[in-house]
């Protein structure tokens, strides 16, 4: 396997190895508040421990800070647990603050699932901490406000009790081979709820299961560029995550480099995603160690004031 492959395979057993809060986690209806930190001046304690314990988002306008995975967020809006057309899920989490521009954009996918596919709406899983930054668990992204997990799992047509959202299973959209998508969960209306996140201007990549990239490029008609936007990532067939760029005027945000705008639909695109080595990795001869968690110091300096700035009011 050369060079290119074998990094994101290690990513892949690194991301295993970590801990995931995934869709199909269940959360908990009575969370308990994280204790006190001994010492949270302590220049070695990991920066997601003070970035947990942080319940508001601090005061002021937005203000985006780093990168998707080495950044956080001021001025956080939160995203509403209930409207017309979504519900927030696992609500014990705390993660469904992020940029408004991110909210925003929920709400109007929300209307467009109910509009083109029928869905009555989605379910919202995670965005972010109230100040970003990194999570006790789960991610290593959704940092800056910027990321969005959606559920595949349509809402139902009624009001979620509270133990229905954190106790609910997401449901798996790939078949047991990996190959592809389950037909009898994966419809027409899937394809039409992801197209109309990538044809999102401010989106710029989104990320699902190889399974469901193969099958939008198989079902998607007419109008095809949005394909370019759908990018094979592991962990996601159960939910897809929206990622958006920078916004304008975002000095401090750290993006990414634009992708291909080709449709990523060539046998050779989606090859190695369906090779015997992703479909079946062998662990490793040794469990990889773990890394250090990241500090404070090695994260951009202004989420130093960011962490330290007055809550907002709730």
């Amino acid at each position: 396997m050369s060079p290119r492959r074998i990094a994101p395979l290690l990513l892949f057993m690194t991301f295993l190895a970590a801990g995931t809060a995934l869709a199909q986690d269940r959360g908990s209806v009575n969370p308990k508040p994280l204790p006190p930190l001994a010492n949270p001046n302590d220049p070695k304690i990991g920066a997601k421990e003070l970035f947990a314990r942080k319940l508001l988002p601090s005061k002021g306008p937005a203000r985006v800070i780093g990168s998707y995975a080495k950044g956080c967020i001021g001025g956080a809006a939160q995203m509403p647990l209930n409207g017309d057309n979504w519900q927030v899920m696992r609500l014990s989490r705390n993660r469904n603050w992020g940029h408004p521009n991110m909210i925003a954009l929920i709400e109007r996918l929300a209307a467009k699932a109910h509009k083109d596919a029928g869905w009555p709406g989605i379910l919202v899983g995670d965005i972010g901490q109230p100040r970003g930054g990194p999570a006790l668990s789960g991610h290593a992204s959704h940092q800056v406000g910027l990321d969005a997990d959606i559920w595949l799992t349509p809402m139902p047509d009624h009001r979620l009790s509270r133990e229905e959202r954190e106790e609910k299973s997401a449901v798996m959209m790939v078949r047991e081979d990996r190959l592809d998508i389950d037909p009898r969960v994966f419809t027409p209306g899937h394809v039409l709820v992801l197209r109309d996140a990538a044809q999102e201007p401010a989106v710029q990549r989104i990320f699902v299961n190889a399974a469901i990239k193969k099958a939008l490029c198989r079902e998607a008609k007419g109008d095809r560029s949005w394909l370019s936007k759908i990018r094979p990532w592991w962990g996601h067939d159960y939910h897809f995550h929206i990622r958006m760029r920078c916004p304008a005027g975002a000095s401090e945000c750290e993006g990414q480099p634009s992708q291909s705008e080709d449709e990523g639909c060539n046998p050779s695109d989606l090859a190695y995603w369906f090779s015997d080595a992703v479909l079946h990795p062998k662990p490793p001869p040794e469990p990889p160690k773990p890394k250090p968690p990241m500090t404070l110091a090695q994260m951009p300096a202004a989420c130093k004031a960011v962490l330290h700035a007055p809550d907002t009011r709730p």
